[in-house]
């Protein structure tokens, strides 16, 4: 017995073109390389690498992809329909997309009336020419074209007749993919389904009329309306084969379709083909990996792909995903890459606890008493303004000490820490001074550093590393402060969270206290106390397994 293949979605990706107009968002042309190449191994059948001619970073780009070409994907070129009153041969910007030597080509061309006379202040009539003379003259030097109909939604709107007489222009000159911009952001689902088949049935009647060869159509959406997911899958449900959209919804103003989001959704909701069952579950990777290169901070929220897309904190909850994932989550984590995650804070159950324990290689029982007296110092911790939910290195040495089995590394005897003021301006110098005790020996150090929390973590590592030379693979990587009871002044509490790293794993460890620094002591010492168990765990598994 045989099946029928799932209706195939062709993936066009413009993280590199449209994605990098998001404000504040620059890369460099390696930066552009390397994220080419790791959405060639995503099995994305079309990546657009730019605009060339328009910036000598693009020119390079497309000349070093001459080099090294893709193993898979095509690389495309972008760039407009010629300028009014020339002709698309005499045009030096086609020149330059000439030259990127790629196999497609993508035209962008006005679908809107209103922007052919107030934007580019020419006729009608002359904008249709531009669109065919455009397209024809790359189908004569042996390219093929995708025609992306800009601002389509809005120009069908305002002028049905003249907008799809932009189509017939590019259909005519041989363009093979007709893509509808939603370039504004403003339009809703049902008007997008509508305006899809509107197009589809005209195309069908020009095959019928004139024997056509008619383009598939495509979807290019944005986010101004938050709506630009949805439009691109109301497209496609209405016909549209191809999909535009940017890793991480990255693009200009809110942005462009989020692919993180749109692939698992055609492909595990509605049953479209559009990468390999073992690219889809490389998704996450993949979109830490973007957002790492083009140094932006990854969405933590956000759907599929974000680090709490499959968190549970209510007790309730993680009792039933215990039992059945299906009860609170839509797909398996698996499928993109992703993974289940127990978030621990006052509002857990002893479920949470359990699930929790597991994660760090604890197996607990219901019945421990020690299961119950975690829990509780949970809850009672986090009444006094500790948050384990974002410190889950602090988190795990509460467990070990309630069970009886955190490892005393080191002791604290003691610190200082002094800032310096000359002339009644505070310099970035602090000095902190520290004594430890380790196997019974006592050691006294001090270390200077561009503020006190900074000096206290190196006066700490310079006591330790002699004991602890893997300390010096350590570092703090993020610090972070917050005033919990504003309103007591300068005796509120304060909740410091430290970020440490070794290079390959991250931890973060919190403390509280009226006093800034003794929280941020807090933080920091547990953050080097559960790298060393993290050090020691590894080599004790690396022991066991030779």
């Amino acid at each position: 017995m045989t099946t029928n293949p799932s209706p195939q979605i062709w993936l066009y990706d413009t993280t590199l073109r449209d994605g990098t107009q998001r404000e504040g968002l620059s890369v460099s042309i390696e930066d552009k390389l390397r994220i080419a190449k790791r959405l060639d191994q995503l099995g994305v059948p079309f990546i657009e690498g730019g605009w060339p001619g328009a910036n000598p970073k693009d020119v390079q780009f497309f000349w070093q992809l001459q080099e090294d070409p893709l193993k898979l994907a095509e690389i495309v070129a972008f760039c407009s329909t010629r300028r009014p009153n020339t002709t698309a041969a005499a045009e030096p910007m086609l020149q330059a997309i000439l030259t990127a030597g790629t196999r497609w080509v993508t035209i962008f061309g006005k679908s809107w009336d209103l922007h052919v006379t107030a934007s580019l202040k020419t006729t009608l009539e002359e904008n249709l020419a531009m669109i065919r003379d455009t397209v024809e003259y790359f189908r004569s030097q042996g390219r093929r074209v995708i025609y992306d109909a800009e601002h389509w939604f809005d120009g069908y709107k305002h002028n049905q007749d003249y907008a799809l007489q932009t189509l017939e222009a590019a259909i005519a000159a041989g363009a093979e993919w007709l893509v509808l911009c939603d370039t504004n952001g403003g339009t809703l689902p049902h008007e997008v389904s509508q305006s899809v088949q509107a197009v589809s049935n005209h195309l069908s009647f020009l095959v019928s009329q004139e024997s056509m060869t008619i383009p598939q159509i495509g979807i290019h959406t944005h986010n101004d309306s938050d709506m630009a997911v949805a439009n691109a899958l109301a497209a496609v449900m209405a016909g549209a084969r191809m999909v535009q959209g940017t890793i991480n919804g990255y693009g200009e103003r809110c942005g462009n379709a989020n692919l993180c989001s749109l692939i698992p959704n055609l492909q595990l909701k509605l049953g479209y083909s559009c990468i390999g069952e073992h690219q889809l579950n490389q998704l996450t990777e993949v979109s830490r990996f973007v957002s790492e290169v083009v140094n932006l901070a990854p969405d933590e929220h956000a759907p599929f792909v974000g680090r709490s897309a499959f968190a549970h904190k209510g007790g309730i909850h993680v009792s039933a995903v215990e039992r059945n994932p299906l009860t609170y989550e839509h797909i398996q984590p698996e499928q993109v890459g992703n993974h289940r995650r127990i978030v621990i804070s006052e509002q857990s159950g002893l479920s949470n606890v359990l699930a929790k324990a597991r994660t760090f290689g604890i197996e607990l029982d219901k019945q421990t008493p020690q299961a119950r007296q975690i829990l509780q110092r949970l809850k009672d911790l986090e009444s006094e303004g500790y948050q384990f939910e974002a410190a889950e290195a602090s988190f795990a040495l509460l467990m070990y000490e309630a069970l009886g089995g955190r490892q005393q590394f080191f002791e604290i005897k003691g610190f200082q820490v002094h800032c310096d003021l000359v002339e009644g301006k505070e310099t970035n110098n602090a000095l902190a001074t520290v004594k430890v005790a380790v196997n019974g020996k006592n050691i006294l150090e001090a270390a200077e550093g561009n503020g006190p929390v900074a000096a206290l973590d190196a006066a700490l590592r310079k006591a330790l590393v002699n004991f602890y030379p893997q300390l010096a693979t350590f570092e703090l990587t993020d610090y972070k402060v917050r005033i919990l009871d504003g309103h007591t002044g300068t005796a509120a509490k304060t909740r410091v969270l430290a970020e440490s790293g070794n290079g390959y794993q991250r931890w973060t460890t919190v403390g509280v206290s009226t006093n800034i620094l003794a929280a941020s002591y807090q933080a920091v010492v547990e953050g080097l106390e559960y790298g060393l168990l993290l050090h020691f765990q590894a080599e004790t598994a690396l022991t066991t397994s030779s």
